[in-house]
């Protein structure tokens, strides 16, 4: 028997193979912290390098979730002298720019801002050389007869590990070893822009956003805009729209975007319509997908997952802190479990419920933000139950 095809309870009594397919935020922390117990991990990423994409915008990290994580992974201190917590304000505002509500951070940082690249950055440079494998894309796992799982690469090759962890995010490859579910759209769309350095540039535009984020909400909309390091300030056209509403629209012309979204926005006040009219660069298409819920698995020897792999759900800051948690759970229960098996359910029988939990609150959460209805309220009637979730 070769040591590729070890039965489970073998694998058990030496160092298990264990796989993280996705490096994402999730994925590298379960990495970090099982490097910090002395245990063997690679993490596998499709992505050519750390420097393929942008990384996306800044990141609320909470106490009790994504800190405690980083806690775990010994990088909070790292993280701290990263972090932003002025800016937890937010700005509330309707569409005449009048301020509805505002909130501002109390006592000592419970959830300050990161940008996510900065945080993805941090864990990425904790970890041992040669742990992430750039390139490495996965087609697809398939659990074997003796508790262990196969992992089929982008390109042919296959190898055999104790343990596949899915981090691969909303589209993962590995999920569906586990589960039949796909990701299903929200009915809601996000349009991306930006801002550079606009305390500079753009001091119109940092004073609308404050600190931290600002929102302005109407009915079936909103445009939101979040300051990230650097003066940086990304924008979020938000509304509820078909799947197909761009069939006509060439999401390329970036002239067009703007009249569209301008069309959309008509009868904002001016100072909202600068976030759409004066942004630099172009514009980003994002529909929004979610998970059933819940959504949940039969366990299965050899394979598990944790982030948007398990539970995607609406960004209400909520998803990145569930990620990290996973990870630094699940690692925890790797090293303090007396089999992978055993440890794999305790983690589950955890993250599952939870995850479901959350997953049902940002969808109520997403509903009242972006009213489904044109009669619907259209202020912010329940925003602290929402930051909470």
């Amino acid at each position: 028997m070769s040591a590729q095809h070890l039965t489970h309870t073998q694998a058990d009594r030496r160092s298990p193979r264990i796989a993280i397919v996705g490096g994402g935020l999730g994925g590298l922390v379960c990495a970090r912290v099982l490097q910090r117990h002395g245990r063997t991990v690679t993490v596998y990423e499709r992505e050519p390098s750390s420097e393929a994409r942008s990384q996306g915008g800044t990141l609320d990290i909470h106490a009790g979730t994504g800190q405690q994580a980083l806690q775990a992974a010994g990088l909070f201190d790292a993280f701290s002298a990263l972090a932003r917590p002025e800016g937890q304000e937010i700005r509330m505002l309707d569409h005449t720019a009048t301020v509805v509500r505002r909130f501002l951070p109390e006592g000592e940082a419970d959830r300050p801002e990161i940008d996510r690249g900065q945080l993805r950055g941090l864990l990425l440079d904790s970890l041992a050389p040669g742990t992430v494998r750039w390139g490495a894309g996965v087609d697809s796992v398939a659990p074997l007869d003796d508790g262990t799982c196969r992992v089929h690469f982008t390109g042919g090759a296959t190898d055999d590990f104790d343990l596949v962890i899915g981090a691969d995010g909303a589209w993962s490859r590995v999920r569906s070893a586990l589960s039949a579910a796909r990701p299903r759209y929200t009915g809601v769309t996000f349009v991306e822009s930006s801002f550079d350095d606009c305390d500079t540039h753009h001091p119109e535009i940092a004073r609308l956003v404050g600190h931290g984020s600002m929102a302005a909400k109407g009915s079936r909309k909103t445009l939101t805009a979040q300051r990230n390091s650097n003066g940086h300030i990304r924008v979020y056209s938000a509304f509820r729209a078909p799947e197909d509403w761009h069939t006509a629209l060439d999401l390329t012309d970036g002239a067009a975007v703007r009249a569209h979204l301008l069309g959309r926005y008509d009868g904002w006040d001016e100072s909202l319509l600068a976030l759409l009219r004066d942004n630099d660069g172009g514009f980003v298409h994002r529909p929004l997908y979610a998970l059933p819920v819940p959504h949940t698995w039969d366990h299965v020897p050899g394979v598990t997952l944790l982030g948007d792999a398990a539970h995607l759900m609406p960004p209400l800051g909520v998803g990145a802190n569930l990620a990290l948690l996973d990870g630094a759970e699940l690692a925890r229960v790797l090293v303090t479990e007396p089999t992978l098996d055993s440890a794999v359910r305790a983690y589950e029988d955890v993250m599952l419920p939870r995850s479901a939990e959350h997953a049902k609150a940002c969808g109520e959460g997403l509903n009242r933000l972006i009213t489904v209805d044109d009669a619907q309220e259209v202020l912010f009637p329940d925003l602290e139950g929402m930051r909470s979730s």
